[in-house]
């Protein structure tokens, strides 16, 4: 077990855990919380060796592995499976032992490390790297793309699927979240899930502390706490105890002031002098309970907006996507009709890649359509929240500065462009005293994600566009953001792989997928269940892929760890399949052998031949009453009775087109099968 007694952490002259005794047990999941700059990712260094104690005894069994994300961003041109691949430290070490006893023609030793390669898990390295790939959002066709060819948040990615290749006992995750959308976030839950060894985490995501550990470590005012129990069950055991405490504290000042006016009244006695000495060491040897010191909350709120444009937007056969600069055209997003009402909540789901962030860099201004139309309703007022947001802040500049020259850009249309109440405004972010004149280059990502939102909320937006606003934030920052957003008047649309946001926040979901955009009438859950399906089909995707490159390019000595590893020992040929043949005897039999198996073929697809029928007479029907309804939302001076009518009616027009779709496709894939079934018997 881990095991800290007593242990003093400082960094500079601030203490950051003063004397704190605590013990991780083997095969415990610890979620490790506490304030930006608490001490947790000090305590992490404690724990992988890169920062000694200060104080008191640290001990982690000798012969555990350790596994932990790398924070340097990789910079080499092999290919991401041979990235991957390259995090299984035993597999490398094996390998090389095997070269040297190649070279050295050593037999024992060779033998020796045919044996070590096949327990290290040689025969199935590749595909297990590249199940990790493609469970953290890669397409199969970027399997064997260099890793310089990634932009930085996808490398990250790929310092994850490293780590978590690496054989190991104790495996350390600080913040394993950050560059993850929402169906790599639900596939990497799936897989600590499963994970034997003990795990210890950094993450401002409750969702996933709730989903993946059964133990909380809490880093507060320099003390380490330890609750049993996911985040849920930590709050809950922190406010009983935080409640007891206070009563405790307050039973303890009145005591303590009984004794004081004991000591007062009688000290000058010489009768009760006896008495009130006795009271003053009682006093002193009373051990003081400390009072409940609140940590200060923060909150702000979205100013009310101007005016509340109905509907907001409305898209009418658009295509979306990018243009390259040589004027080619890629769309992403096809058929695209949609409307956002005044006061909606819409949450943005999909898969990483099918066009969640070109949907909302459109309705953003950011990208124009490539087709169709995006009416804006009079008025609209846009607050975009973007996931490069930070990149655009001037890191020489302070965060005065950035207010002094949005106050500018803006005029004075509602706003005060003042210095002292652009002081004032300022602080309720956060930004009190001399951090208004901090450079912005040398804050935090969370203090930097602050500075963005009081800019948004200084603009007096009718229209949120939030695409991952929570990456730098912490817990606290999180739940005031979900607060400000519930009492926000206007409209939200929300892109976010933080499950608690989109819970607490939206009411209504769009998929964007397979080109299209359309409504999920399903909940959170319904839809984790779908990320985690669509997984499972890209590992088969891979390992299938996987099995027909190794059959066709087998060698008999093991490969490099770089490509698919073989077996020690070549596996024998099989033997050429024998040659279909027409059976023998009267071609009228032949004829009316076929003839039956065609008849048989037509008996069992009857019925869902039938329903194909049906739902292909049906969908061009639905086709045309959503694009009438369409229309109408489109159509201005509709009453808000006729809006929220039509709105129903296309909402249930959606899921039916949607429904009827997917039951297609089930049933040509039934009559597929049935269709080689018969042929394979035949």
């Amino acid at each position: 077990m881990i095991t800290l007694k007593n242990i003093t952490l400082r960094r500079g002259t601030k203490v950051l855990l003063d004397g704190v005794t605590t013990t991780i047990n083997p095969g415990e999941s610890v979620g490790l919380v506490g304030r930006n700059g608490a001490g947790k990712s000090t305590l992490f260094a404690l724990l992988n060796g890169s920062l000694m104690e200060d104080g008191g005894d640290f001990h982690i069994p000798t012969q555990w592995r350790m596994g932990q994300v790398s924070q340097h961003m990789p910079e080499t041109d092999e290919s991401a499976t041979q990235f991957v691949l390259e995090g299984d430290t035993r597999l490398v070490e094996v390998q090389a032992q095997l070269e040297a006893a190649e070279l050295s023609g050593d037999g024992m030793a060779l033998a020796q490390a045919y044996a070590d390669l096949a327990d290290a898990g040689a025969h199935d390295a590749v595909p297990r790297a590249q199940a990790l790939i493609l469970g953290l959002g890669f397409k199969v066709q970027e399997l064997e793309h260099p890793v310089n060819s990634f932009s930085g948040g996808w490398r990250m990615r790929l310092q994850l699927a490293r780590a978590l290749m690496c054989p190991s006992d104790l495996l350390l995750l600080d913040e394993p979240t950050n560059h993850l959308d929402l169906d790599a976030l639900v596939w990497l839950e799936a897989w600590l899930k499963r994970y034997p060894g003990t795990l210890i985490t950094i993450s401002h995501d409750r969702e996933f502390l709730d989903a993946v550990t059964n133990v909380t470590l809490q880093i507060q005012t320099g003390q380490l706490t330890r609750y049993g129990g996911n985040y849920s069950r930590f709050e809950e055991l922190r406010a009983q105890q935080l409640e007891l405490q206070q009563a405790s504290f307050a039973k303890q000042q009145e005591k303590m002031a009984h004794l004081q006016k004991f000591i007062d009244r009688f000290k000058a006695k010489a009768s009760k002098a006896k008495q009130a000495q006795s009271r003053v060491k009682q006093l002193d040897r009373m051990e003081k309970i400390a009072p409940v010191l609140a940590e200060a909350d923060f909150t702000f709120e979205f100013k009310e907006p101007a005016n509340l444009p109905n509907p907001m937007l409305a898209i009418s056969d658009a295509a979306f996507g990018y243009q390259n600069e040589d004027g080619e055209q890629t769309t992403i997003l096809q058929a695209v009709n949609r409307s956002v009402l005044a006061g909606q909540r819409i949450g943005i789901l999909g898969a990483n890649g099918q066009g969640k962030s070109t949907l909302v860099k459109t309705i953003a201004r950011e990208m124009k359509a490539l087709a169709g139309t995006v009416t804006e309703g009079k008025g609209l007022n846009i607050g975009y929240f973007a996931q490069q947001e930070l990149d655009v802040l001037r890191p020489s500049e302070n965060p005065l500065e950035h207010m002094i020259r949005l106050a500018r850009e803006m005029g004075s249309e509602g706003n005060s462009g003042r210095e002292q109440d652009l002081r004032s405004f300022l602080g309720t972010f956060n930004f009190s005293g001399d951090m208004v004149k901090q450079a912005v280059g040398s804050m935090s990502g969370g203090e930097k994600a602050r500075l963005v939102l009081a800019m948004i909320v200084w603009q007096r937006p009718n229209l949120l566009l939030l695409d991952e606003p929570t990456n730098h934030l912490d817990l606290a920052t999180r739940e005031a953001l979900a607060m400000a957003l519930n009492d926000f008047d206007g409209t939200v649309m929300l892109v976010s792989h933080d499950r608690h946001l989109l819970r607490a926040v939206c009411e209504d979901f769009w998929m964007v997928g397979r080109g299209q955009v359309g409504p999920f009438d399903g909940d959170l859950d319904d839809y984790q269940r779908y990320l985690l399906d669509e997984s499972k089909r890209l590992r088969e995707e891979a390992r299938q892929a996987d099995l027909q490159s190794r059959s066709k390019d087998a060698a008999p000595a093991p490969a490099p760890v770089a490509a698919p590893v073989a077996a020690p020992v070549a596996a024998p040929v099989p033997a050429p399949a024998p040659a279909k043949t027409e059976p023998l005897g009267d071609p009228k039999e032949a004829r009316r052998l076929a003839a039956l198996a065609r008849q048989q073929l037509a008996d069992k697809t009857k019925p869902f031949k039938k329903e194909l029928e049906q739902i292909d007479k049906k969908l061009p029907q639905l086709n045309a009453q959503r694009d009438a309804l369409e229309a109408k939302l489109a159509t201005a001076g509709l009453s808000s009775t006729d809006i929220v009518e039509a709105g129903k009616q296309l909402s249930a027009a959606n899921g039916e087109i949607e429904q009827l779709e997917e039951r297609w496709l089930e049933l040509s894939e039934q009559i597929e099968a049935i269709s080689q079934e018969l042929n394979a018997t035949a």
